[in-house]
């Protein structure tokens, strides 16, 4: 029976069981008497009152950076006409899921990373993910590898994950692996056909059957070019090679793809989630004319894609988009001419690596495990952790635990493996996944008027709205309108940060040479020479085979590369740099404290002029200290001074290089055209601030008495910590 034939049954007998259903439940009317509903404009009113002047538009509403509005409450008559009254899930357009059944046969596959430097301990730690609970043997490849660069010509090995060269490697790597019943996860770079032939090859050795090897070993040359800026060879090449694995899968591992689009290398670069998605999508499009142009039809070419998304920071936009993208892609592969069964797209997602940090890490748990929850809730297929310390080095086995087993817990203690599509029906749920459903699919289509992905590229489109995106980013960090906690919000003084264990690369390289060097020697040159040689000549269609052949025949990945070069040169475009939002602030107070450990400890003092008791100067004594901690700077505290000239004296002798008045509102008049001159003669080079945003008519008479700036809600922190920094000799 066809995955078709058995996808129409299961609906089927669902629409039986929902009908029956229907038939036989009859559910109590319960009075409602007593409760009078209040309507949208009462609750509105409820609300001004509660904000005691703040605007109602301006504080209750939420702008998102993919031009949505957040509406402060959803209603069921705001929503109506877009429920979700006869659509079920695994069917139609595959709004509410892929499956009809969703996760109660067959749960979302956990697929954590397996990343070590050497094949022999990368295997030890694939099957011991898979012993905790893992489903999916996920194995993540170095750069050299991704590059198809041998480990001999490597100038550096390990740093993203495994390094494979040869068949050996291969063979290695997947020793004793159970790959008939757990899929096989390999993302190979800008071509699938040298890993896939070194896998299939070590396959095939060990007597595997290779129609039973499930899961991707997939390429992603755009979204490679997107990142690097130019690739080993030019896209019709690797077009070509990737029909060539494409074709090749269709005959000896049907079960395998061979493609995985991704989406990180615009994520990382701080794209918002309308430009994620109709990118990738663009580039999945640009795969499907590539592969059709090469003979395949649309059903095979879809059929041997696998999407990745980043799962980011605003919980529900994250659901909506995983929503959105199935009707999407569906109404993009049925104007193809594709079936329902080639409709189907298949998600893997981890969590956007652009929203993690470096300090105060262990909030990236909690980032991570909301990120693992918006892609369950919104459909995923398979779902990657990553460890909460990976902006700062490799997992360890605490790490690794920590988020294999959030996954395991959000299964089989949460229960999220049911109801099959938990967002549906949600008055803001449905909402947001129609409003960003257009927008993605308005972007997506301005992308394909621009001559499709390739040419948005090269005309500079994509870096250039990507690039808007990531300013805007960083400007609402650096006014904290976006909040980081340890970072530009709450601070841990104390924290040390985690030791990144850097790896020994020179003795990595060093055995990884020894070790090719071995199992070449024993290879029969001549004949591995002699099967390179079909390789570069082998015919259309005869190309992945002749591949595998290569590769048992002892061809290193190199080797592969070079027989398979055609000369024709790549293109080149300008690169989308990855980022993580909390960079700035990092480097900020790097520099802080490397400052301090060379200086003795010295560092920007920051005394509070605290006026009055306790409870008149503390709020915004609070507010000042987390501020400036941001950049690691030395906070002077007091509880208060009853005059100004002891707050002068005490500043003078603390010898700050800023000073910060604290007090009220009220109070400030009086205060500060009798205290700012004082501050000033007794701290010459100081930076004189006053917390809280001074009203228009008082701010010219608080600078004329030597107030230099304001902290406030208003401020820009990283500016005033950049400025202060400058003004101690820690940057030029």
């Amino acid at each position: 029976m066809s995955n078709e034939t058995k996808g129409q049954d299961e609906n089927l007998d669902l629409q039986a069981i929902l009908k029956k259903a229907e038939q036989q439940t009859s559910f109590p009317d319960v009075p409602l008497d007593e409760f009078e509903p209040p309507t949208y404009d009462e609750w509105k009113e409820a609300c001004v009152e509660l904000l005691k002047g703040a605007p109602f538009e301006k504080k209750m509403f939420t702008k998102t950076y993919e031009g949505i509005t957040f509406e402060p409450m959803y209603t069921h008559k705001m929503t109506d006409e877009i429920l979700p009254r006869t659509d079920f899930p695994g069917m139609d357009n595959f709004l509410r899921g892929v499956r009809p059944n969703g996760y109660i046969e067959q749960p979302w596959g956990i697929a954590q990373s397996c990343d070590e430097t050497l094949p022999e301990e990368n295997n030890e730690l694939l099957h011991r993910e898979v012993e905790k609970g893992s489903t999916i043997y996920n194995i993540r490849l170095d750069s050299a590898t991704l590059l198809n660069k041998d480990a001999k010509d490597a100038e550096k090995i390990g740093d993203e994950g495994c390094n494979i060269t040869t068949v050996e490697d291969m063979h290695t790597t997947l020793n004793g692996l159970k790959l008939d019943q757990h899929p096989l996860y390999i993302y190979a770079g800008a071509s699938s056909l040298p890993m896939l032939s070194l896998v299939a090859a070590s396959v095939k050795s060990d007597g595997g059957d290779l129609a039973k090897l499930g899961g991707f070993v997939g390429a992603d040359p755009l979204g490679e070019l997107i990142q690097r800026g130019e690739n080993y060879a030019s896209l019709p090449q690797l077009y070509d090679e990737m029909a060539e694995a494409a074709l090749w899968a269709k005959q000896y591992a049907p079960n395998l793809k061979t493609i995985m689009v991704r989406s990180d290398a615009v994520s990382r670069g701080g794209a918002n989630d309308v430009q994620e998605v109709a990118s990738t999508l663009a580039v999945g499009v640009a795969y499907l004319r590539a592969l059709m142009e090469r003979g395949l039809t649309v059903d095979e070419a879809a059929g041997q894609m696998m999407f990745g998304f980043s799962m980011g920071a605003n919980f529900f936009l994250q659901i909506a988009k995983l929503r959105a993208v199935r009707p999407i892609w569906a109404q993009i592969v049925k104007a193809f001419g594709g079936g329902e069964e080639a409709q189907r797209i298949h998600v893997h997602a981890r969590p956007a690596l652009f929203f993690k940090t470096v300090y105060d890490p262990y909030v990236n748990m909690l980032r991570n495990t909301t990120e693992i929850f918006s892609g369950v809730v919104g459909g995923l297929d398979s779902f990657e952790n990553a460890p909460f310390d990976e902006p700062i080095r490799k997992g360890d086995e605490f790490s690794r635990r920590i988020a294999r087993n959030v996954q395991i817990m959000l299964q089989e203690e949460f229960g999220l493996m049911q109801p099959i599509d938990p967002a549906g029906g949600s008055w803001a749920v449905e909402t947001l996944t129609k409003e960003i459903q257009e927008k993605i699919w308005a972007e997506f289509q301005t992308i394909e008027g621009k001559g499709g992905i390739v040419k948005a590229l090269e005309a500079g489109y994509v870096q250039e709205e990507v690039g808007k995106t990531l300013e805007a980013r960083f400007k609402s960090l650096e006014l904290r309108k976006d909040r980081i906690v340890g970072n530009n919000m709450y601070p841990n003084m104390t924290e040390q940060l985690l030791d990144p264990r850097t790896e020994d690369v020179a003795e990595l390289l060093e055995k990884r040479k020894k070790d090719v060097e071995a199992y070449l020697a024993d290879v029969d040159e001549a004949f591995k020479k002699e099967c390179l040689a079909a390789l570069k000549n082998a015919g259309k269609g005869e190309k992945a085979e002749a591949a595998v052949k290569a590769a048992k025949a002892g061809a290193t990945i190199a080797e592969l590369r070079e027989a398979l070069q055609t000369g024709e040169a790549a293109e080149k475009i300008t690169a989308i740099e990855a980022h993580r939002w909390s960079e700035r602030y990092e480097a900020l107070r790097r520099i802080t404290e490397e400052y301090r450990a060379s200086h003795n400890g010295d560092n920007v003092k920051v005394f509070l002029a605290n006026m009055g008791p306790i409870p008149q100067h503390k709020a915004r004594a609070d507010f000042s200290t987390s501020f400036l901690q941001v950049g690691a700077f030395e906070v002077l505290l007091n509880d208060g001074f009853k005059t100004t000239d002891e707050a002068a004296a005490a500043a003078k002798e603390s010898g700050a290089d800023a000073v910060v008045i604290c007090s009220t509102d009220p109070t400030y008049p009086e205060i500060v055209p009798e205290l700012a001159p004082k501050l000033r003669a007794a701290l010459p080079a100081a930076t004189i601030f006053l917390a809280g945003a001074a009203p228009k008519d008082l701010e010219p008479i608080y600078r004329e008495a030597g107030v230099d700036d304001f902290i406030s809600v208003r401020a820009n922190c990283y500016k005033t910590l950049q400025m202060l920094q400058k003004k101690k000799g820690m940057i030029q």
